[in-house]
């Protein structure tokens, strides 16, 4: 069986639970949804399940829920995955450890620290350790503009758009590039996506970044860089706005087979 955790966010005029959900009918595949405030995973009867987070709230509950869920059925993707792709901390530790382009990255409660940062670079971008949909990203140009620590700080990289690749089991099937007047790109800051080819370089550095986090499907954020890019984000619940990849049936797709191997 195929359960669901549907996207909190979902709305009637973008419903990303919803359209993977009519593919799967289309299929003819048997599935549920799963509301992770509803149950108690100590006593769940849930076994051998494909567990498919769509997208969840970022709080204690469900992410505990997840992960003894996971003792026993195929979560996609794993709560570690998740967890590792809403800490922009963890995630740029990984994907600097696995040599994945990124852009030079400070961590810390030091003033000290940020201020040797501040020296190397000029302006930096200041983000939330836990953040989404661009929310609270600051371009800062002093000390005086941080707020209170802990810091995390990235190298501003020039640009006037980024990419977002859609990686399902370390491919590449979908991207868009991303445009607006803003630091952030986002759709859901403004900006307009447009669909593009996955080149080789986004393929190769898009497959990596989603293999360091550990994730089977995820959106890889990317900025252009000195004639390649280098990984911004990876996002474990990711939207496919604008995508011309037919992104729904191949989640789809995806889901049931892996389905078939949990049957195996």
């Amino acid at each position: 069986m195929i359960r669901i955790v549907p996207k909190p966010t979902d709305t009637p005029d973008d419903n990303s639970t919803g359209a993977v959900i009519r593919e799967l009918e289309r299929a003819g595949a048997s599935y549920s949804l799963l509301d992770l405030d509803r149950i108690d995973p100590l006593a769940s009867d849930l076994s051998g399940d494909v567990i498919w987070v769509c997208g969840m709230k970022q709080d204690i509950h469900q992410f505990e829920c997840l992960d003894i869920l996971s003792i026993e059925n195929d979560v996609v993707n794993p709560p570690d995955a998740i967890a590792t792709c809403a800490s922009k901390v963890k995630t740029t530790a990984l994907l600097l450890r696995a040599g994945i382009p990124s852009p030079e990255t400070l961590f810390t409660a030091s003033l000290d620290l940020a201020a040797d940062f501040f020296a190397r670079h000029g302006r930096v971008v200041s983000k939330p350790v836990y953040g989404y949909d661009g929310i609270d990203v600051r371009l800062v140009d002093s000390l005086a503009d941080l707020g209170a620590p802990p810091y995390y700080l990235q190298e501003y990289v020039p640009n006037d758009r980024d990419f977002r690749v859609f990686v399902i089991e370390g491919k590449g099937v979908g991207a868009i590039c991303r445009q607006s007047p803003h630091l952030t790109h986002n759709i859901h800051q403004g900006g307009t996506g447009t669909p593009v080819e996955v080149d080789p370089l986004m393929q190769e550095i898009a497959g990596g970044a989603a293999g360091a986090v550990g994730a089977h499907y995820c959106g890889v954020d990317l900025l252009p860089q000195n004639g390649s890019y280098t990984a911004i984000e990876v996002n474990g619940t990711p939207n496919w706005h604008c995508m011309s990849a037919p992104i729904p049936r191949l989640m789809a797709e995806y889901l049931l087979e892996k389905e078939r191997e949990s049957r195996r």
